[in-house]
């Protein structure tokens, strides 16, 4: 029987359980004996070769995933029918989701990779990439609350995760949706000897010739113990690596815990890049896809994962899982607002990968509001793993996904190999989402509030979950609306890894609240505005804290914004500094604009934006709410369009209403609009449909109308 159908979503609605257990150490029969020395950072147990740069393959950059499965005993007649289903479907990879998630025996784990083995064969045959799910910290023992259990044996308790507080990491049944009643869940801790028991079994499963595999939870769990991990192998390898002692406790205001916070982002990091690196000692072409559950709000700080982290390193990329508000409904009850969150997620996953490929979870509840979401993810950038909130083994209507991949297979060129337009970033800041203002609640969307007859909703209803509280949080997803409803193409850029090179492509840079910058972050800042660029910096305390959230004596950037910690704080200011202007508000514009209603506006936010890097491509007409990305493909001009103009400020029921629209294009000098073609999933056909232009000056207008995407295609000669 399958037992892995279910997603991960639950986890952001887990509640933080406080206790303790003592643990001991001893032998598991069957398993590697524990190592005497536990395991820092920079001693991973396992002897692979760092991964290597190198060129994501085409497969994998034009990927179409969904969720494949197959009975324990299953032979090749049980396994071609899911793979011809699937294929039926314009699926074009194949995640690969059996039995891994469950505590095996060598000998059962040997015998079905076999089975991987046979199974990838026939879906190779077939024209169809196999990428293996395998979660990377969690184990589940079936039946373990009342029988044998990986926990309940001694290396179980010796390598699981511990909190601050003491409280082994480990739960029975239903706190989550993929553990069944009566089941164990086990969180290991990855510097003890797990590594090397996960890290062999990784090496048996590279060699079955899948394509990549999926390692899914490298997190510091969090829905029963919080905080973790503070086992003896976490900690000798914390004192290894920072010559610090553990913190007693949770606590933003000591150094000490702060440093800790810092420390499980790199930790976790080197899991993954060890994972990555011992897949390729055995196959060279194979590449690795983290399941990520962590976006660009609060949730990261608690767990340790910040995807940013792997964006340099090539070979290793994410299956981004994006939430949606509620299990059972989808988007079905989003505001406007919900809507540009989600927007936001896509958008940082999209950066976060850096130039490879960004897979991300698209969830859905109905067939419209799949479709509607999938559209903002391939707007965004991002691949599609089509899945039924909240089972990965289901797709959310079948005709919809085949409708919506085979045109996804029809543009791949235009939707993943188009250079971005954008001119304007918005920055994303990792260690101010850690140390500016912490407090309770992911901030995953703005609508907090649980409807009447929904179960399982993302928030608790509490107020502190809602990311319009956050003073971070709120200013950066509030930036984003801003952009989103100003119809100004734009990318974010994220901290982690930061160089000039990743600035260079934008006229103007938003810092939504940017508090806590390191020294070498803040000297590329400056060399861009010293350059000509243009920042936009908001918030009371510019640039006031370092990496690692202590106060700084002086701003980081004082000499660019103009001013001084002895200084009276200006309301508003714009300097000059170099060849480049800084813009500063200190209120948060953007939180403000996060909640506002009617028709208010973010005006001043966006004024130094339509002043230094007015956009080429926009709306001249048409609502707020529909979204707009601007690509360019040899000669074309590829604009992406997404209707979300059924949704305000409170919710509603879900409907799809098309949208009249003008797209305006700037031409450069010498230049002509020789064609103009829309093409969109919902029509008839996904092939493109000429359409008629009018150009007035440099400017060429384009009349569209949106169902929910619709795709437009300008070629300049």
């Amino acid at each position: 029987m399958r037992r892995n159908g279910m997603s991960r979503r639950g986890v952001l609605r887990a509640g933080l359980g406080i206790g303790g257990a003592a643990w001991a150490a001893g032998a598991l029969p069957g398993l590697p004996a524990a190592v005497s020395k536990p395991l820092g950072i920079e001693q991973a147990a396992w002897a692979a070769p760092a991964v290597k740069q190198g060129v994501f393959p085409d497969w994998a950059r034009f990927a179409r995933i969904a969720d494949g499965t197959f009975d324990e005993d299953a032979d090749a007649a049980q396994m071609k029918p899911v793979i011809n289903t699937l294929k039926a479907q314009n699926v074009s990879v194949i995640e690969l989701d059996t039995v891994l998630s469950n505590w095996l025996t060598q000998a059962d784990f040997d015998d079905h990779m076999k089975r991987v083995k046979n199974f990838t064969g026939l879906a190779h045959a077939a024209g169809i990439r196999v990428v293996m799910y395998y979660p990377s910290l969690e184990l589940i023992s079936v039946g373990g609350e009342k029988g044998r259990s990986f926990y309940k044996d001694d290396n179980g308790k010796a390598w699981v995760q511990r909190s601050l507080d003491g409280q082994d990491n480990v739960f029975y049944g239903s706190l989550v949706v993929w553990v069944d009643p009566g089941d164990e869940s086990c969180w290991l801790s990855p510097n003890s000897p797990w590594r090397d028991y996960y890290l062999a079994r990784i090496k048996s499963l590279a060699a079955t010739g899948v394509d990549a595999i999926w390692p899914d939870v490298p997190i510091y769990f969090d829905g029963k113990a919080s905080w973790c991990d503070a086992s003896v192998w976490a900690a000798n390898a914390f004192k290894a690596d920072t010559n610090l002692p553990l913190p007693k406790k949770a606590d933003f205001g000591d150094p000490t815990f702060r440093r800790f916070v810092e420390w499980r982002h790199r930790n976790l990091h080197q899991w993954q890049l060890d994972i990555a690196a011992t897949g390729k000692s055995v196959n060279k072409d194979l590449v690795t896809f983290v399941e990520t559950v962590s976006m660009d709000y609060q949730y990261a700080t608690s767990i340790g994962l910040d995807g940013a982290y792997l964006r340099n390193v090539e070979g290793v990329s994410h299956a981004w899982e994006v939430d949606i508000l509620g299990n059972y409904d989808g988007m079905r009850h989003a505001t406007a607002s919900d809507w540009t969150c989600l927007i936001s997620m896509y958008k940082y996953a999209r950066a976060a990968s850096g130039t490879k490929p960004a897979w991300a979870f698209s969830y859905g509840w109905k067939a419209d509001d799949a479709s509607l979401v999938m559209a903002q993810l391939l707007a965004a950038g991002c691949n599609p793993y089509e899945v039924k909130s909240p089972f990965k083994n289901a797709t959310t209507d079948a005709k919809m996904r085949t409708r919506m991949y085979g045109f996804v297979a029809a543009h791949q060129e235009k939707l993943f190999a188009a250079s971005p337009a954008a001119e304007v970033a918005v920055y994303h800041s990792s260690a101010s989402r850690d140390f500016v203002s912490p407090q309770a609640g992911t901030g995953m969307y703005v609508n907090n509030k649980k409807p009447s007859g929904v179960k399982e909703w993302w928030s608790e209803s509490t107020p502190e979950d809602s990311c319009a509280t956050m003073p971070w949080l709120g200013e950066f997803r509030g930036t984003m609306k801003a952009l989103v409803y100003g119809h100004v193409p734009f990318n974010t850029v994220v901290s982690i890894g930061l160089s000039a090179a990743d600035l260079a492509p934008y006229k103007v840079v938003m810092l939504p609240n940017l508090q806590a910058v390191s020294d070498a972050e803040a000297e590329v800042l400056r060399g861009y505005v010293a350059g000509g660029g243009t920042v936009v910096v908001t918030g009371p305390a510019p640039t006031g804290l370092d990496e690692l959230g202590a106060a700084r004596a002086e701003f980081a950037l004082a000499d660019v914004l103009g001013f001084r910690r002895k200084d009276p704080v200006p309301a508003t200011s714009q300097n000059r500094f170099g060849a480049g202007t800084c813009w500063y508000f200190k209120d948060l514009l953007g939180k403000t604009f996060l909640t506002a209603t009617g028709q208010a506006d973010a005006t001043q936010l966006l004024a130094p934006v339509r002043q230094a890097a007015p956009p080429a491509v926009t709306l001249s007409s048409g609502d707020r709410r529909i979204y707009l990305e601007a690509g360019r493909l040899g000669n074309d001009t590829v604009v992406q369009l997404v209707n979300f103009t059924g949704f305000g400020d409170k919710p509603a029921a879900f409907a799809t209403t098309p949208a009249a629209c003008s797209v305006s294009v700037t031409v450069p000098d010498g230049k002509r609009v020789t064609a103009a073609a829309v093409a969109s999933p919902d029509a008839a056909s996904p092939a493109p449909q000429p359409v008629t232009w009018t150009t007035a000056g440099t400017t060429a207008t384009i009349a569209v109308t949106v169902a929910q995407y619709a795709v437009l295609t300008v070629t300049v000669e």
